[in-house]
């Protein structure tokens, strides 16, 4: 509808980040006019990477509710949204606080208590390392080892799948397609079915691409969102997988949670 409104809400954890995610959730159908765009941070364990974190939630004007069990990184977080004037949920820090002083008991301070540690647990952390990792093809050694590789022009969603699908103990590696770039040897050493190239209806990703463009304060109307640069990339991209002879997915109108699903049952078809 017309008067919906957007929301981007980030959410940043030093564990899984399923806390922060549940909060955000269940505080979300309250408001039905309102579209979120959710952006999950987890294992965020350095200073480094959070300042980087907390300065894109700065650019996209983002909600950020983070659930930090390491008090100094609770305390930069909320910091940093009184310096810039975001608006900060902060979804674990007075919750122990509160406990602290009503027992008289020190916290442990270590996070991703509540989880079981079995072998479930472990594999979902070293899969959402993974994700990390090798996202964006950082290094494209990744490819090799792992479950599905995503591959896709700017802005077809490949970092959050990539997390949700670590969630759910997948192993992923993404690579971003600019016909410009020459393509990593090791994606042609992939097989196939584990190969998903991400695609998008042009004007959807015009819109998609000027928007971002928007919430940076830069000019929408530029090459990167230019409809017939769009086209092009996305020619490109379909070219290379009928070469690879990969599954294509159109993530055109479709959540994460939809393109996932399609990815499992793909890959289970497969077996």
């Amino acid at each position: 509808m017309s008067d919906t409104i957007t929301m981007n809400v980030y959410i940043i954890s030093d564990s899984l980040g399923e806390t922060g995610y549940s909060l955000a959730t269940a505080a979300a159908v309250q408001f039905p006019r309102v579209k979120f765009n959710y952006r999950r941070f987890p294992l965020t364990r350095s200073k480094e990477k959070l300042q980087k974190i907390l300065q894109a939630a700065e650019n996209d004007n983002a909600l950020i509710v983070h659930t930090f069990v390491n008090p100094d990184f609770s305390a930069y977080v909320n910091q940093f949204g009184e310096q810039h004037s975001l608006t900060i949920l902060d979804g674990m820090s007075n919750l122990i606080h509160a406990m602290q002083q009503k027992s008289g008991d020190q916290p442990l301070g270590q996070p991703g208590r509540n989880h079981k540690l079995n072998q479930t647990y472990f594999k979902r952390i070293d899969a959402l390392e993974f994700a990390v990792t090798y996202d964006d093809g950082k290094d494209p050694s990744g490819f090799l080892k792992a479950d599905i590789v995503l591959l896709g022009v700017s802005r077809t969603s490949k970092t959050p799948l990539s997390l949700y699908l670590a969630n759910k103990n997948y192993r992923v590696a993404n690579l971003p397609l600019v016909p410009q770039a020459q393509l990593p040897k090791e994606i042609w050493q992939v097989p196939r079915k584990k190969i998903f190239g991400l695609t998008n209806d042009p004007q959807v990703l015009n819109n998609i691409r000027r928007e971002r463009m928007i919430t940076y304060g830069l000019d929408p109307d530029t090459t990167y969102s230019n409809v017939d640069n769009i086209e092009a990339e996305l020619a490109y991209a379909q070219d290379l997988y009928q070469k690879l002879g990969c599954t294509i997915i159109n993530v055109a109108n479709k959540s994460i949670e939809e393109t996932a699903t399609i990815i499992v049952e793909q890959l289970g078809k497969l077996d």
